[in-house]
C-alpha cells in the first residue's frame, strides 16, 4: 500500500482564528480539495462531529477522513480524566475509519493568541517527563485498544516545540505514542526536520507538509511576533513553495516504509493566498515529491 495525499481545511478556514475565511462554507472546502486531487481531509471547525451526519457528507464527496487535532491536558488531568474527554473525537475517527489522532498538550499553550509573542511559549516542566510519558503512553494504549494511534504534534506555542522538546517526548514515551512530522513547525522552532525524522523514524505515523518561507520566519522572529501574526504575515506555504528540503525526507519515509498520511497543512491568509490556487500547488509539488521518493 502506498502512501495516501490528504489535505487539512486550514487552506480555507482557520480554526485559531475563524475570521479567516469565516465566509467559506465546508462544501467549498471538500470540493475544492477534491478538485486539486486530494484524497482525505482532516477535521477542522465547520466539520460534524458526529459520524452519522460527516459520513455522508464526506462520501458524497469521494473523500476519507485522514484525522483531526485533539487538545490534550495530560499536565493537568489524570489519564481517566483524559480519556473520559476524548470519548467523542475518538469515537467519531474510528466510526469513520481514521487510523491516528493529532494529539498536542495545550496545557498553557499561547499559539491562538494573537497579542503574545510566541517565543513566550510555556516550557516543559523538566521534573514531570517521567510521569508525562507515563501518563501519555498509558493513554496511547487505550486509543490503540480502540484501533486509533496517538500521533503526537509539537506545536509552536505549546510546551512541546523544539527538537529537544521531541526528543525528550519520544524518549520518555513507549511506542503506542506515534510521532506526527510536521516540518513546518520544526523549521519556525529552528529545528532541522530532516535530523529530527532521522532520529525518529519508527516512530512517525502521521506527517504535516507545511513549507516556510525563510524570509517571512527571519522577519518575524525579528519582531518577536505571535504566532498568529506570523501565519498573517505568510511564514508558512504548500510544500516545494519555501525553504524547507523534502526529497532526504520523503526518502526516509520511503526506507522507514511509511504507509500513513501525507497532509498538506498550511495556513495562510485565504484573502491573499487562494485557497484552491494552493491546494492545487500543494497537491501538484507533494505529489510529484512522494512519486520522485517512490512513495506512490
Amino acid at each position: 500500500m502506498s502512501v495516501q495525499l490528504g489535505i487539512n481545511p486550514l487552506t480555507w478556514t482557520n480554526d485559531d482564528l475563524p475570521s479567516l475565511g469565516a465566509e467559506t462554507s465546508l462544501e467549498t472546502c471538500l470540493s475544492e480539495g477534491k478538485e486539486a486531487g486530494f484524497a482525505g481531509f482532516e477535521l477542522g471547525n465547520k466539520f460534524p462531529r458526529e459520524a452519522r451526519l460527516l459520513g455522508p457528507i464526506l462520501q458524497r464527496h469521494d473523500l476519507q477522513l485522514v484525522s483531526g487535532w485533539y487538545s490534550g491536558r495530560l499536565l493537568d488531568r489524570s489519564v481517566e480524566e483524559e480519556i473520559a474527554a476524548v470519548q467523542s473525537h475518538l469515537t467519531l475517527l474510528r466510526e469513520l475509519g481514521a487510523k491516528v489522532l493529532v494529539f498536542a498538550e495545550v496545557s498553557g499553550c499561547i499559539h491562538g493568541e494573537q497579542q503574545t509573542p510566541v517565543h513566550l511559549r510555556p516550557r516543559f516542566p523538566q521534573s514531570r517527563w517521567k510521569e508525562y510519558g507515563e501518563k501519555l503512553t498509558e493513554f496511547a494504549r487505550y486509543t490503540q485498544q480502540q484501533g486509533v494511534q496517538i500521533a503526537y504534534h509539537h506545536h509552536m506555542g505549546t510546551v512541546i516545540e523544539s527538537a529537544d522538546d521531541v526528543d525528550n517526548l519520544m524518549t520518555h514515551t513507549g511506542d503506542a505514542v506515534g510521532l506526527l512530522l510536521d516540518t513546518g513547525h520544526l523549521t519556525f522552532a529552528g529545528a532541522d526536520p530532516l535530523a529530527v525524522a532521522q532520529r525518529w523514524a519508527s516512530r512517525i505515523n502521521h506527517v504535516h507538509c507545511k513549507d516556510v518561507r525563510a524570509d517571512v520566519l527571519a522577519d518575524v522572529k525579528n519582531r518577536k511576533t505571535s504566532f498568529l501574526d506570523a501565519v498573517l504575515s505568510g511564514v508558512f506555504t504548500v510544500p516545494g513553495d519555501g525553504c524547507v528540503d523534502y526529497p532526504p525526507i520523503m526518502q526516509l519515509l520511503k526506507a522507514q516504509d511509511y504507509h500513513g498520511w501525507l497532509v498538506v497543512e498550511a495556513e495562510q491568509d485565504p484573502a491573499i493566498a487562494h485557497p484552491l490556487t494552493y491546494a492545487r500547488l500543494g497537491y501538484n509539488n507533494l505529489s510529484r515529491l512522494a512519486r520522485d521518493a517512490g512513495l506512490i
